[in-house]
């Protein structure tokens, strides 16, 4: 374990222990139970972690000196340091994140926007792909998904699409999953079973609540215009579709997904929120959002989070260097262990500085 983080622990045992007497204090006033006991209750947690990460560590050590010592239960040993290494490392990563202090973002629900990238109709399919990935992983998360507009593309999949995803700390769980996301397969198009590369980029927005972004409605252009659907054909004979324009950035947004006029500019205005926040969020008000364009890039192949590759079975993150051979599974919503590893580094690069 990193020396930083151990001195931290050092010090957060201390406290504890501080706490745990000032709170066995007969003449402890009680107005100040309340904040003394959530403070011990947030430490406890991280002793508690620290101990048992010091258990899979001291196992971990004791199982390999064995291992060397007796010959005849080596394999046995060998398998059980192996073990407890990946609990120390799980721990690890426990620990890592609960030294971190709360993103105040983190419980929020999320704008999530999916867009075809490199690769024409195939990078539309994959948009399609992932807009999926992320359905099912709220399905396994007990998320509630709400779609919020989207541009279908003639072949399949979508040009563009944004859905807001619902429930306990949802931004907490999916901030690092903007970005390129690369897939190498064979297209259902590709006659003699050439291997194409195309991507698409997801943007994750937290979404923002009304006092928290105020929007001037002189500053929104709002226009109406009749909501189409794939190769042109008409879905409905009303101008129900909206999209605004917000001149001081120059943001635009548009929704046609609902029949009503009303429904399309309300969720317009909460997409366009999202973005005004994220903007605020990161000081940048003179661009067009900086965290956005971090996220999805110029959507090159060369540019990418993660490589989904059909022929080898295989995803792997390029930013922790994690590569697992189940991508079945991922794209039916397992991704948490990426969602893990990555706050888990993010965590300890802002333990460093």
């Amino acid at each position: 374990m990193d020396g930083k983080v151990a001195a931290r622990l050092a010090t957060i045992a201390s406290e504890y222990r501080e706490l745990e007497a000032e709170l066995g204090r007969p003449d402890l006033d009680p107005s100040d139970y309340a904040d003394l006991g959530r403070r011990f209750s947030e430490l406890k947690a991280i002793v508690e972690l620290h101990a048992a990460w010091t258990r899979a560590h001291a196992d971990k050590l004791e199982a390999t000196e064995l291992a060397h010592a007796d010959p005849d239960l080596a394999d046995e040993l060998k398998a059980l340091a192996e073990e407890r290494k990946a609990d120390e490392e799980r721990l690890e990563g426990r620990i890592l994140l609960a030294l971190v202090p709360a993103d105040p973002d983190d419980p929020k629900d999320v704008i999530l926007e999916v867009r075809s990238a490199a690769g024409g109709d195939e990078a539309a399919i994959w948009a399609g792909d992932l807009l999926r990935m992320y359905e099912r992983f709220a399905d396994r998360n007990g998320f509630k998904i709400e779609p919020m507009g989207s541009n279908p593309s003639p072949a399949g999949g979508y040009s563009e699409v944004v859905v807001a995803v619902k429930g306990r700390s949802v931004f907490g769980r999916l901030k690092h999953e903007g970005g390129v996301h690369r897939v190498q397969r064979v297209p259902k198009t590709e006659s003699q079973g050439r291997i194409h590369t195309s991507t698409a980029t997801v943007v994750v927005l937290p979404e923002a609540e009304e006092v928290e972004v105020a929007i001037d409605p002189a500053d929104v252009r709002i226009d109406v215009f009749r909501s189409s659907g794939p190769g042109g054909q008409s879905v409905n004979t009303t101008d129900s579709a909206v999209r605004l324009t917000h001149a001081p950035t120059g943001l635009v947004v548009s929704c046609q997904d609902e029949k009503s006029q009303l429904q399309n500019k309300e969720k317009a205005m909460r997409i366009l929120r999202a973005r005004l926040h994220q903007i605020a969020q990161q000081q940048r008000v003179s661009e067009l959002s900086g965290t956005r364009r971090a996220q999805a890039g110029s959507g090159d192949r060369s540019e990418k989070i993660r490589t989904y590759n059909f022929k080898e079975n295989r995803v792997t993150d390029h930013r922790v260097g994690l590569t697992v051979y189940r991508l079945d599974s991922v794209l039916d919503g397992d991704i948490d262990e990426f969602i893990d590893a990555m706050n888990a580094h993010e965590a300890a690069r802002s333990l460093e500085v």
